[in-house]
């Protein structure tokens, strides 16, 4: 991670509409649009170049956003399909060169790369069926199209959409001296604290019995888990299957312990010592 400077260019002046961003000294442009905006995007230039694009949004059930990756010579024609035949996704990011540069089997590279990220990072639910098989690239051009992926990443993720969450920053080091606990007889969970608020950590217990103070949504949200792998029962207890992003402190300790509690005093590092007394005062 480095400082970078990045443009966004607001096309219809409002910060909810059409946004095209470029990093300045990089050649990879995206131009996001939320899907009602689709008639007036599709006077943006761009948007029929050759490239990437990404349809996000979200599913009545489903504990994660919904993602749908895909590639196209001209990315619009392929996203007004999308348009007739997917309800679930609300904003699309399309990401092409400056200058149109890439060719169909770079397109079709990064499309394979982005899926396999999107699988490892594990933020999404992918709507992808198979995907694409991994075009044949020289191998000087494959580290430019990386260097490519870098910047799309960073550019979603300015714009909203983060595609990826690297492991340093979702896991961190072997180091505990970040980590936060919520530690109780039967079940151990442990989090960090990120610019996304606690990440619970895959490995991490929770009780499953619930007192009636805990939240429907939090009940509703740990049967979702369930349902969607996240949580599974060992030895009488919750055990998380992977890194989960849950944000506010207090939510992610009602999820824990199964009832209403301040998760700012409840999450404490190796040495006892509250979220609370650290960040907030």
């Amino acid at each position: 991670m480095r400082p970078q400077t990045i443009q966004i260019f607001l096309t219809e002046g409002s910060p909810l509409g059409i946004k095209e961003a470029v990093i300045t000294n990089r050649l990879v442009k995206a131009v996001m649009f939320p899907r009602n905006k689709i008639k007036e995007v599709a006077k943006r230039e761009a948007v029929y170049f050759t490239g990437v694009y990404f349809l996000f949004g979200k599913t009545e059930k489903g504990a994660k956003p919904k993602i749908y990756v895909g590639q196209g010579e001209k990315c619009f024609e392929r996203i007004s399909e999308h348009n007739r035949t997917k309800d679930w996704w609300s904003h699309c990011i399309v990401f092409t060169t400056k200058t149109n540069e890439f060719t169909a089997s770079e397109a079709k590279y990064l499309e394979h790369y982005s899926l396999d990220k999107v699988k490892e990072g594990g933020r999404y639910h992918l709507d992808n069926g198979t995907g694409s098989n991994m075009p044949s690239i020289p191998e000087s051009r494959e580290h430019d199209l990386l260097d490519n992926f870098e910047t799309i990443s960073l550019l979603a993720a300015t714009l909203g959409f983060p595609i990826i969450v690297e492991q340093e920053e979702k896991t961190g080091s072997e180091s505990t001296s970040d980590r936060f606990f919520i530690d109780r007889k039967g079940y151990k969970a442990t989090s960090k604290y990120t610019n996304e608020g606690i990440v619970i950590l895959k490995g991490s217990g929770a009780r499953i019995k619930e007192s009636q103070s805990c939240p429907i949504s939090v009940v509703d949200l740990r049967q979702q888990l369930l349902e969607d792998g996240i949580l599974e029962i060992s030895d009488n207890k919750y055990v998380f299957t992977e890194d989960y992003i849950v944000g506010a402190p207090s939510r992610a300790s009602d999820l824990i312990m199964g009832n209403s509690a301040n998760g700012w005093d409840q999450w404490k590092n190796s040495d006892g010592v509250s979220l609370n007394d650290i960040v907030r005062k």
